[in-house]
């Protein structure tokens, strides 16, 4: 589990695909006291640690999580936020963020207000259900808060210190990032289907 407060920026120095894609992610964090196995929120990815050295990590990743996230436009030299997994006790300064993605969003509109940035995302008709205005989203592992919601859009304003701190501050119109829809929405839409 994740809280959607990104604590790096890691940029991906080697990608191998033999069957999983591999890729190996450069962090300013001391590697050496991650777990092998551990968790890490790439992006707004769980994925697994299966190697590290002192300032780098290794994940493999499947066919099925690069058919439904960004991963697949990873290249080396690509910018990812990073969040290590939540501990018993940790402060819960976004919200609750499991770190499986449920669709790609795309950036359809990109301004400057004030000292943040507004971004309007369009989502697939499928989603929009699940967003709900001053309600919780992540997106590229950033926990936002909505600001309004359309029949399959939304838009979110982005504080200048997440614009500079995470990869948020590179996107552009025509910019996909992963979503993880709110748990709890998900898990009511699901109460309620089984409920009819």
């Amino acid at each position: 589990m994740f809280t959607g407060i990104i604590t790096a920026r890691g940029e991906i120095v080697d990608i191998q695909s033999d069957g999983d894609w591999v890729f190996t992610i450069a962090t300013p964090w001391d590697c050496q006291v991650i777990d092998i196995g551990a968790s890490i929120a790439c992006s707004g990815v769980c994925l697994t640690v299966t190697k590290r050295d002192a300032r780098h990590f290794v994940v493999a990743v499947s066919a099925e999580t690069l058919s439904r996230t960004s991963l697949g436009r990873w290249k080396v030299g690509s910018q990812i936020n990073l969040e290590r997994a939540l501990k018993v006790g940790d402060e819960l300064g976004g919200h609750i963020v499991s770190g499986h993605v449920d669709c790609l969003a795309q950036v359809t509109a990109c301004s400057a207000i004030d000292d943040s940035h507004r971004l309007d995302i369009e989502i697939p008709a499928a989603f929009a259900g699940f967003v709900a205005e001053k309600g919780s989203v992540c997106l590229d592992g950033v926990s936002l808060t909505v600001n309004e919601v359309g029949p399959s859009n939304f838009n979110v304003n982005i504080i200048d210190h997440t614009w500079q701190q995470t990869t948020l501050g590179a996107v552009e119109t025509g910019s996909v990032l992963n979503m993880e829809i709110d748990m709890l929405a998900r898990y009511m839409a699901r109460l309620l289907q089984v409920q009819k």
